[in-house]
């Protein structure tokens, strides 16, 4: 596993090691002291898969109270994946970094608590599993919209697929501080 730092610190680009033989191929997709020495935490809360559609964009999420961790891969189709810094005092805050996961080159990307996450998809159907290091909590879920201009995420879709809470999220800039991070 090569890992690779991104334009912001902490957001981790994580190439993987593909084994392939007449049969296939093997990924090995979590290993403990290596992700350990990255950086990474080894204890997640929680286990998810999304199925995804072409065109369809998801986030931007995050959890305010009990901030998720997110180490994240494509099985099946391609995404572009977004994390944006929203922690007031850090020095790339409302910055953005993407990085496109293609299932044919085995990869992984790991979004610290503090960022918000989406990702649409460029190749469906786009099957994504990701582990939390907090679960879930429909209570504490927030979000910032995915077209805010003064994040100016260049999306490789043009007319994505949203959901209808998705396209009503506040702008960065309507967010109360208080559903921000302060580190």
């Amino acid at each position: 596993m090569k890992v690779v730092q991104t334009s912001i610190p902490g957001v981790l680009r994580l190439d993987l090691q593909a084994h392939e033989d007449a049969r296939g191929h093997f990924v090995r997709v979590f290993d403990a002291p290596v992700y350990a020495s990255a950086g990474i935490p080894v204890d997640f809360a929680q286990d998810n898969v999304s199925v995804s559609g072409e065109g369809v964009l998801r986030g931007l999420h995050y959890q305010r109270a009990q901030p998720q961790g997110k180490l994240l891969g494509v099985l099946h189709g391609a995404i572009f994946d977004v994390a944006v810094d929203l922690r007031r005092a850090s020095p790339t805050f409302g910055q953005w970094v993407g990085l496109r996961l293609d299932a044919t080159a085995p990869a992984q990307v790991w979004v610290p608590p503090g960022f918000a996450h989406g990702f649409c998809v460029l190749r469906a159907p786009a099957v994504v599993h990701y582990r939390c290091t907090t679960p879930y909590d429909p209570d504490d879920q927030q979000g910032v919209r995915w077209n805010d201009p003064a994040l100016g995420i260049d999306w490789p879709v043009e007319a994505p697929v949203v959901s209808e809470r998705d396209a009503a999220l506040p702008r960065l800039g309507d967010v109360p501080e208080s559903l921000l991070f302060l580190g």
